[in-house]
């Protein structure tokens, strides 16, 4: 096991996107993980969750909800301290924490389409680490088909009664509340029939599995919840009613770019194990790194490293003015995920028996960087969605 985050090799074309204040944020987190997280990893697979009080300690540190106003907990900052938030999480090769789903995910949609009093209710509780959330989208059977939902909410006076499951929630064990996304309609148009409705973990009725075994991510918090009549008031509704999918589709953007954030500090940080590993690793009287093969193998997947880092950087520089197309967004969580795979598998094959071995890294990476071409829409629903563009 490292007892520290990797660094990194310098990018043959230097990011341009990060000034004094981010690369300070930047040494905070990687203190944090390096003391906090490295040190539980094998802790928080036993348990398939992370200890609850790390959430009040990062809530402390300010590593939680940082981009929300500061009216509202948060530190007001630009989506770039998400972006560090996540490379650095990477770069602790660290697949346990949850923090980015109720930072940038969960916060996003309460900030975006709450009202005020909703807003003051549960952002800052979500800053401080108070409050763990969770986003319930996906169901058994249903997977990126979001308009064949099929859990309930209907209206009965001043309550909805909510019916159904979701399956694969991130933070779902450990979470406080939940933005379930439930039916409330029965129009011929699907995409008119989703609301968000926030539900607190404690309502009756609500119940939660146990933590799901998982070939990867064996650390991170990932249940099943179940909604047995679970009564909340209406307004706990985001938004109107049939106004979810549109929102979904909003936030669903910014989510794909955090898989590809990960995606490619967990290849850099996968990459820097493997050269550090071939100047180390000897055979034949040399190390491996000496080897033509090796040489040339290392250099082309730092090539398509630093192709990946310059498009997504490109993408988080069309974020941050609220210009990032749909279509540019998934492709970047598509070819990225794509890259990342093809650069741990080949990372592996450089450690020969070793990177088969889990007290190496890339075996860790190589078993958890699967699911990122699954989850926030499949790489097929990538495809779908450039498709459409042409």
């Amino acid at each position: 096991m490292q007892s520290g985050a990797i660094r990194p090799l310098p990018h043959m074309l230097p990011s341009q996107l990060f000034n004094a204040e981010h690369e300070a944020f930047r040494d905070t987190v990687r203190k944090f993980y390096t003391q906090e997280v490295i040190p539980n990893t094998e802790k928080y697979e036993q348990q398939q969750h992370v200890d609850r009080d790390l959430w009040t300690k990062a809530g402390h540190l300010g590593l939680l909800c940082a981009t929300m106003p500061e009216a509202y907990g948060g530190s007001g900052v630009d989506r770039l301290y998400s972006m560090i938030l996540i490379e650095e999480q990477a770069y602790a090769m660290d697949s346990a924490t949850g923090f980015s789903l109720h930072s940038d995910i969960v916060a996003n949609y309460i900030l975006n389409f709450g009202n005020e009093a909703q807003k003051q209710h549960w952002l800052p509780k979500m800053a401080t680490g108070e409050m763990v959330t969770a986003i319930a989208m996906t169901e058994p059977g249903t997977g990126s088909d979001l308009q064949a939902i099929k859990t309930t909410a209907v209206l009965d006076g001043d309550e909805y009664i909510i019916n159904g499951s979701k399956i694969f929630i991130t933070n779902g064990y450990l979470c406080d509340m939940a933005i379930v996304v439930c039916k409330t309609g029965n129009s011929d148009k699907g995409s008119a029939n989703l609301s968000l409705i926030i539900v607190e973990a404690d309502r009756v009725g609500f119940s939660k599995g146990k933590p799901l075994h998982k070939i990867g991510m064996k650390g991170q918090d990932t249940c099943e919840l179940f909604f047995d009549n679970v009564r909340v008031p209406k307004q706990n509704l985001l938004g109107a009613e049939g106004m979810g999918f549109m929102m979904l589709m909003k936030e669903l953007a910014w989510e794909r770019m955090l898989v590809a954030i990960i995606c490619q500090a967990g290849a850099e940080a996968a990459f820097a194990h493997t050269v550090k590993y071939t100047k180390e690793r000897q055979a034949f009287g040399k190390s491996i790194s000496s080897f033509q093969n090796t040489r040339f193998k290392l250099a082309e997947l730092r090539t398509e490293i630093d192709f990946c880092r310059t498009y997504l950087d490109r993408c988080m520089q069309l974020q941050l003015t609220e210009n990032l197309g749909v279509d540019a967004a998934a492709a970047a969580k598509y070819k990225i995920s794509e890259m990342f795979s093809k650069v741990v598998d080949e990372c592996l094959q450089l450690h020969g028996g070793y990177g088969y071995m889990l007290e190496y890294p890339i075996a860790r990476a190589y078993i958890d960087n699967r699911a990122n071409r699954i989850y926030a829409g499949t790489n097929e629903i990538m495809k779908e969605l450039i498709s459409r563009t042409l």
